[in-house]
């Protein structure tokens, strides 16, 4: 027998069941269809390519590779770091990563800008064109601050680490050290030779640095973060002030 008009009421019969069954994979693919467009939240991360669908993806997966890969180069070093490797840790297909970033010199580049950027903007909120010495003594205090969280100083281990060992990483790092960091810095500067001074002052932080965070040469390493920064203070503000101040 034929269903009513309105559908509520059928025979038991096979038609009934058959116009049910019909209905209900319509809906599903219906429902299905509308879904593949806005994927729920970590479907991207099975990395079999359904994540997009023709959408976006979700906005954390290139932060989720960035994390993966500053793993991946601090434990394995940047030689031994691949792509695969990386869309594996961020459990992503690696065509995401050659998405986001192209090629592992690109992925590791900006996992350095990732990782130097709280360094950056303490370097943009030092005092302009002032006292070399109030500046130097800010920027140690900002320097060995940025250290001092393992928020920010995971990452700098792991670049440093991989700069150590490659010399396509230490390039890169060598890039971002020179113009975001000695340039600007530089900049606050007056009087000649402002960059030779502000390398030289660096050099200080940076050997501090490499001993006590990447290396853990004692007592360095455990000594208190602000008997580093009292101890670092007048040499750097003298390197930035020049020899004849």
């Amino acid at each position: 027998m034929t269903a009513t008009t309105d559908g509520s009421e059928t025979s038991g019969g096979a038609g009934g069941e058959r116009d049910g069954s019909t209905s209900g994979a319509s809906a599903a693919r219906a429902t299905t269809g509308r879904r593949r467009g806005r994927p729920a939240r970590g479907h991207h991360r099975d990395g079999t390519g359904t994540a997009t669908h023709g959408a976006a993806p979700a906005p954390d997966t290139r932060q989720q590779i960035l994390t993966a890969a500053r793993d991946a180069f601090a434990e394995l070093g940047y030689d031994r770091t691949t792509v695969r490797g990386i869309a594996r840790g961020a459990a992503v297909d690696p065509a995401l990563v050659h998405h986001y970033f192209g090629t592992k010199e690109q992925v590791f580049a900006a996992a350095v800008a990732d990782a130097v950027a709280p360094a950056v903007a303490a370097v943009g909120a030092l005092p302009t064109h002032g006292d070399p010495r109030e500046i130097g003594a800010a920027f140690v205090g900002s320097f060995v601050g940025v250290w001092e969280d393992p928020r920010t100083r995971d990452p700098l281990v792991a670049m440093a680490r991989s700069a150590l060992t490659n010399d396509t990483a230490a390039a890169v790092v060598r890039g971002f050290v020179s113009d975001q960091l000695i340039s600007r810095l530089a900049g606050r500067l007056e009087g000649p030779d402002a960059a030779l001074r502000v390398q030289l002052a660096a050099s200080q932080l940076v050997g501090a640095a490499l001993l006590r965070y990447v290396l853990g040469v004692e007592p360095l390493a455990s000594a208190p973060a602000e008997e580093v920064v009292r101890r670092l203070t007048p040499p750097v503000q003298s390197l930035l002030a020049g020899p004849t101040a």
